[in-house]
Parts: structure tokens; C-alpha cells; sequence
């Protein structure tokens, strides 16, 4: 059975995060095609990036970064869940990518992002160049969320109607793209 991930991207106290993921992964659950699973970046920890080789050639020092590898590659492909800081993505979730590479090739990715300004476009839209540098096939359909309209006193998810549509269009994308390449995977 295909494995996507919804990835976490943000560490911080107090986040959204794991409440979007949450709604993700219950929506998802109503799918056939594929496993969904929650991959939370605060579950692992990860210090600035502290390898001595290139992430390319896959040889691990560290403990924590092989943990990260095998979850990573144990996954087809993901839906990132990214806050919009200052424009861009969290660092935590710039550094968890950072730490392998070869895990995310050829795989698809979705994202859903969530700001007070454009619902997180502009974080997306960065995490998409990233995508690229590491080969993860991005879909086209993205879930952008305001803390205006989307939360209660910027603390608790409350999406508004309509996300839902977007949100099964997105994953119906990832499921399409992650199966078309699966032989490029498995090469």
C-alpha cells in the first residue's frame, strides 16, 4: 500500500501544526488508495544540521539523523504542513530536509500552508524550490490557510468551509503522482 507522510514543519510552542495534520490525516482516512501517517518533525529532535559528509551519499554518523533516513525512506511520498515565517518556512523544517537527501527522491509532495498574510503561500512557494533541490515532484493544488479566518484566537484549527474540497483534490494529486513514480523508485 502506498505511504504518504503529513510532515509536521514546525517545532514551536503553541503550533497549529499538529491540529492541521490532525485534520489531514482524519480527511485522508476516508481514502482507499493510500496509508496515511502523521510525521512529526518535534519527534525527532533534530539539531542543526551536524553531519560531516554531503546528505547524497547516504552514510550516517549520527543516530538521530539515521532514525530521520529510515522514516523518510520508509515513505512514498508526503503532504508538508508549513507555518509561514517571515516569508518563508521554519528552519526546523529547511534543516530536517536538509539532513538526507536521496529519501526524498522521486517522490510526490503536497503542502498546506497557514499564515496571517496570505495563508502561507509565500512559505510554500519557497518549500517548492526546495522540493526541487531534492527531487520531490510537487502537485499543483495547494491548501492555503489564514489564522484570521481558519483558527479561533490564533490558537485552535477551526477550517472554514470549502478547505475541505481543496484540501481532497490536493491528496487525490499526491496519491496520482506518488503511484506514477514508483518506478523511478524502485530503480
Amino acid at each position: 500500500m502506498t505511504r504518504i507522510g503529513i510532515i509536521v514543519g514546525t517545532t514551536r510552542p503553541g503550533r497549529l501544526g499538529p491540529q492541521i495534520a490532525q485534520w489531514v490525516e482524519t480527511s485522508a482516512k476516508t481514502r482507499t488508495e493510500a496509508d496515511f501517517e502523521i510525521v512529526d518533525l518535534a519527534d525527532y529532535d533534530l539539531p542543526l544540521f551536524d553531519e560531516p559528509r554531503v546528505p547524497r551519499l547516504g552514510v550516517y554518523e549520527h543516530a538521530h539523523t539515521r532514525a530521520w533516513s529510515a522514516r523518510i525512506a520508509g515513505l512514498d511520498g508526503f503532504v508538508f504542513v508549513t507555518p509561514e515565517y517571515n516569508w518563508s518556512i521554519p528552519a526546523a523544517l529547511k534543516n530536517a530536509i536538509d539532513f538526507i537527501y536521496n529519501e526524498w527522491n522521486n517522490k510526490a509532495a503536497g503542502f498546506i500552508g497557514y499564515g496571517s498574510n496570505v495563508g502561507g503561500a509565500r512559505a510554500v512557494e519557497h518549500l517548492r524550490q526546495i522540493a526541487g533541490a531534492v527531487q520531490l515532484a510537487t502537485v499543483y493544488t495547494q491548501v492555503n490557510l489564514s489564522l484570521w479566518t481558519d483558527c479561533e484566537n490564533f490558537t485552535t484549527f477551526t477550517p472554514a468551509e470549502g478547505h475541505d474540497a481543496v484540501l481532497q483534490r490536493m491528496l487525490t494529486e499526491v496519491i496520482a503522482l506518488t503511484n506514477a513514480l514508483a518506478p523511478l523508485r524502485q530503480a
